[in-house]
């Protein structure tokens, strides 16, 4: 684990845009690396609130999860604990309100879910993710998001050049305790568009 003193409070993903390099307009794939490589090893933090009852239930309904919409709202009116869905944390890209469509990058992805690419021609898509669970998150508890890009590497496939991000999240209770860490891939590869005979 990364030592605690890493970690900034500020909003996730903010920092990477500060990251500017000379080379964006002749290969955006090398800033995208520029960039991650400045990031790898640096912890941000965001305070995302708590997760409500309503929350809860909104999210095993989009599941089709009734058995546990019974049991949830069996615990609320009987005033008893709430446990989260086990993967609920790693399944929310955000507890804000829904961003602007003018706030959105091309492939319709937030800043805050394309590290290292704000400004770039460019598109991601996520490759894979494994999830380990710790404590059991309950309706009402303050949860903190941990986020760092943890490797940053370039690659050739048969479609072209492309970028594999690493990046880990921690999602933390009040006292440092994880409620879950996700460790995932984003492929980065060049917006068709944008390609150019070099």
């Amino acid at each position: 684990m990364a030592e605690r003193s890493s970690v900034s409070v500020m909003p996730i993903s903010h920092s990477a845009r500060n990251v500017r390099h000379e080379t964006a307009t002749d290969d955006p794939l090398a800033e995208v690396m520029n960039r991650a490589r400045a990031l790898i090893g640096i912890w941000e933090a965001k305070d995302l609130g708590a997760a409500t009852v309503r929350d809860l239930c909104r999210y095993a309904a989009a599941l089709g999860d009734v058995g546990y919409l019974e049991r949830a709202r069996r615990d609320a009116t009987a005033g008893r604990p709430v446990a989260a869905p086990p993967m609920y944390l790693s399944s929310i890209l955000s507890w804000e309100d829904g961003p602007v469509e003018n706030d959105l990058h091309a492939d319709g992805l937030t800043a805050a879910e394309s590290p290292c690419t704000q400004g770039l021609p460019v598109s991601q898509v996520h490759g894979g993710q494994s999830v380990r669970l710790g404590r059991q998150l309950y309706a009402g508890q303050q949860v903190r998001a941990e986020r760092a890009v943890t490797s940053a590497e370039r690659k050739q496939g048969r479609s072209g050049p492309f970028v594999v991000l690493g990046l880990t999240t921690r999602f933390l209770c009040q006292d440092g305790v994880e409620f879950a860490v996700v460790d995932e891939t984003i492929i980065v590869r060049e917006h068709p568009l944008s390609q150019r005979v070099r």
